[in-house]
């Protein structure tokens, strides 16, 4: 059994510009929002692996390319061994029993029209693990399992009547129920109050523990994913700029985007005093992102060849890559 559950190579995901006839025909050309722009890493079985970064840094749309939710534009995606690209419809649906997804917004994913207990066990229905009473007994264990008590009751309830925390249990039973391999989790507790998320990450990791789950954790917060992460990338305009073990990342980053980051993570010492260091400007354009390392022209080190040539990784024994001229 491989330790990597999945790999990356040389993603991309362009999403054409939608345009009126005639500027289509002004242009002459496609302009394409480049959300990942040629990425790579590996997650390893049982770990929890972040994916980080500001909104729009292309976090959400790796998640879904790995799902093949969405087709990519070119690259590889292996999961346990099998690159899932070349699958045929029937292959995937089969494999999507071993891969799940915790959406960001529970109430969004969830139908409005349908039972919590409907929603919770549609997925034994669709892959013919069981219906009527068998499925019945299957999502009340599971509701109970993950916190929704009394279950008999929440069962018949929708998701209206339910609180944001009681919704993202649901959607963490749901995608349990099949007792997948993969979960990806979509930003898991950005729509949960500040009460219950320390409750929902515990939860979290006692899951992992008791299910074997692997965890692709998506997120903007970084002190998050200090709580839960065994190593993190860090995403910046459709680019990973920095990966490795999480502790190492976070004690010596060597990105200067990693730092910024790292800076604005709140320190829990009212005596503390810390420099923020505040990225100058705004993020590029995804459609016309900037020549060279992505972030010079944000960046306080910026060099000459930082505008024209883009960095490679290089990093250290133990993992900790970094795309940066500084770093050479």
């Amino acid at each position: 059994m491989s330790e990597r559950l999945v790999e990356v190579h040389d993603l991309f995901k362009w999403f054409p510009v939608q345009k009126s006839f005639v500027e289509t025909l002004l242009a002459r050309k496609l302009d394409y929002v480049r959300a990942v722009d040629g990425i790579d890493f590996e997650v390893r079985r049982g770990e929890v692996f972040g994916l980080a970064g500001e909104s729009g840094s292309g976090k959400t749309t790796t998640g879904r390319l790995i799902l093949r939710l969405i087709e990519p534009t070119r690259g590889e995606i292996f999961f346990d061994g099998t690159n899932i690209l070349t699958m045929n419809d029937d292959e995937m649906r089969g494999l999507r029993q071993r891969m799940q997804l915790i959406f960001q917004d529970p109430y969004a994913s969830l139908n409005p029209r349908m039972k919590i207990g409907a929603a919770i066990g549609h997925g034994l229905e669709i892959h013919d693990i069981a219906k009527g009473q068998g499925e019945r007994d299957l999502v009340i264990q599971m509701m109970e399992r993950v916190g929704l008590t009394p279950a008999a009751t929440l069962y018949e309830k929708y998701p209206h009547q339910l609180s944001g925390g009681q919704r993202q249990r649901v959607v963490i039973a749901r995608a349990l129920i099949l007792h997948p391999d993969l979960i990806v989790a979509d930003e898991p507790i950005a729509m949960a109050d500040v009460s219950v998320r320390a409750l929902i990450l515990h939860l979290m990791m006692e899951l992992k523990e008791e299910f074997d789950l692997t965890y692709l954790f998506i997120t903007h917060d970084l002190a998050t994913a200090k709580y839960i992460c065994d190593r993190i990338a860090i995403m910046y305009l459709g680019k990973i700029v920095e990966s490795g073990p999480l502790r190492e990342v976070y004690s010596h980053p060597q990105h200067p985007y990693t730092e910024a980051l790292l800076s604005a993570v709140p320190v829990p010492n009212p005596r503390a005093r810390r420099e923020h260091i505040i990225p100058k400007g705004e993020i590029p354009s995804p459609i016309n992102p900037p020549s060279g390392c992505r972030f010079h022209p944000r960046c306080p080190y910026a060099m000459e060849i930082c505008s024209k040539d883009e960095p490679r990784f290089a990093g250290t024994e133990d993992g900790h890559l970094v795309a940066c001229h500084l770093r050479r």
